[in-house]
């Protein structure tokens, strides 16, 4: 009978010696926050290097992604943020307002506007600028994002001649994601425009990259990422920073379509 007490204090023995251990030991940090605006056109990228950097780092990123026009309004309007991610013109307007860390600055990657079509539906040639107004006359439908792509699209379909000859046929959804859900709907041979990575996030999922615009009439944004000089937690934003500079968060972003 004297065993089971003796058991029993051993095992209150253990206990006590696991529980100062544990006390002992220096606390792990806890994970942090990290608020992010960004540019709708980073999130095929963005999207995947937020869940590397959480595998990494532990640290996590709050991202809300925005149309540039809804992004200038909402950073104009002093809503904060950690990190704002964003296209030359709206960082430059931030920088001159003293809005952004200047050293904190890093370059991601530049976006081109592509073609795409259902797969298996037709396959236009947009090889030369010629030919890539002839697949526009000849296509039953033209599919853009406005504002987005479209804001430089119907300026270009104008210089090129053809502008008054697809009016009809023209769609326009608010957001990419939209323009690529209606080309996997389609029925015949209607022509989608979206950015190169938000076309490549389609991919195998019913939607074909035709190719990028032909040189000659390309549209390239550049974006980048600062730490805003209101940041809460500017520490940790500034750790961030200094990731997206780091190989794995390059690879991601060149994987997805972002061109340095």
């Amino acid at each position: 009978m004297q065993g089971a007490p003796r058991r029993r204090g051993r095992r209150l023995n253990v206990r006590l010696a696991l529980l100062l251990l544990a006390l002992a030991l220096p606390a792990a940090a806890a994970a942090a926050d990290v608020k992010v605006l960004s540019a709708a056109a980073l999130a095929p990228g963005l999207t995947k290097v937020a869940e590397q950097y959480r595998k990494d780092t532990k640290n996590r990123l709050r991202i809300q992604y925005a149309l540039p026009p809804q992004l200038e309004r909402r950073v104009g309007g002093g809503e904060e943020a950690d990190v704002l991610i964003a296209s030359a013109g709206l960082m430059n307007d931030q920088l001159r307002r003293n809005k952004l860390e200047a050293d904190k600055h890093v370059f991601l990657g530049r976006v081109g506007i592509g073609v795409a079509i259902r797969a298996g539906a037709f396959d236009p040639d947009i090889g030369t600028i010629d030919r890539f107004k002839q697949s526009l006359l000849g296509a039953d439908a033209i599919v853009y994002a406005q504002p987005g792509a479209g804001t430089y699209l119907e300026k270009l379909f104008e210089l090129l001649g053809v502008g008054e000859q697809v009016k009809a046929k023209i769609v326009r959804y608010a957001g990419a994601t939209q323009v690529l859900e209606h080309i996997v709907g389609g029925k015949g041979m209607e022509i989608g425009f979206a950015t190169l990575p938000e076309i490549r996030l389609f991919e195998g999922k019913g939607v074909k990259l035709v190719g990028p615009l032909p040189e000659q009439v390309q549209s390239v944004t550049a974006y980048s990422a600062a730490v805003m000089t209101d940041a809460t937690g500017a520490e940790v934003a500034r750790e961030f920073i200094q990731y997206l500079e780091t190989p794995p968060a390059k690879a991601i972003f060149m994987a997805a379509g972002f061109d340095n």
